[in-house]
């Protein structure tokens, strides 16, 4: 018997660009660390209010620098991150419910297509500038991903059940309930211990813990263990 893969839980909201930075690294990372990556939408509101954290983008100066981070860790990551022109209405007033409690059901259903709907939602909001919240924009992300239309519309109905929406909740609060004050966050569970790291650039020290080797946050298609 071989040993047991090592679980990491990535906790992200589509509304968080650097929860797609983190989300990326460990999309790639997964097979070449022989991890078991489980995806947790979540919702970046709640776990806010919860923590009484404030979006950076409050502070102008922190704003200002956001914008100059994110297109170099774009650049860095090779994740094609744009900035949408109104920040504040597509951050602070539209939000993400609808769209993370869509990804919520497609965990709950269809997990298989998780990582293809949720890298495409991010690819709207993030990077084309497009809307998250109308049913009709999730689902044209949707279908861009490999989804029919009838199988997307359906999911879409259902994101209204009490089922969907305590899933969405239970999934924030366990977020929160491992120390979160933002996302993304992802929990490694090693050896019998469990940590919490905040951020995407945290993942040479996530590497560390697993005692894998990190080779940036492209690494080359083959490695020493192929």
């Amino acid at each position: 018997m071989g040993p047991l893969p090592r679980t990491l839980e990535l906790f992200y909201d589509v509304l968080s660009p650097y929860s797609w930075l983190g989300f990326e690294v460990l999309c790639r990372y997964q097979k070449l660390w022989n991890v078991q990556l489980r995806l947790r939408p979540a919702l970046i509101a709640g776990i806010m209010k919860d923590s009484g954290n404030k979006p950076p983008a409050m502070l102008p100066r922190k704003g200002k620098y956001l914008r100059s981070d994110l297109r170099l860790q774009g650049e860095h990551f090779q994740v094609p991150i744009r900035f949408p022109k109104d920040f504040f209405s597509v951050i602070l007033e539209k939000g993400s419910v609808s769209a993370m409690r869509f990804l919520t059901a497609l965990s709950m259903q269809r997990p298989e297509l998780l990582e293809k709907v949720s890298r495409e939602l991010w690819m709207r909001v993030w990077s084309r500038d497009e809307d998250i919240t109308e049913p009709q924009s999730i689902l044209a992300a949707a279908e861009r991903a490999g989804m029919s239309a009838e199988d997307a519309r359906a999911l879409l109905e259902k994101t209204a059940t009490p089922q969907v929406k305590n899933q969405l909740r239970e999934t924030t609060e366990a977020a929160c309930r491992y120390g979160a004050f933002g996302l993304p966050v992802t929990v490694a569970h090693v050896d019998g211990q469990t940590h919490m790291l905040f951020g995407s650039d945290r993942m040479e020290l996530l590497a560390h813990l697993l005692g894998e080797k990190w080779m940036g946050p492209a690494p080359p298609v083959l490695s020493a263990r192929l």
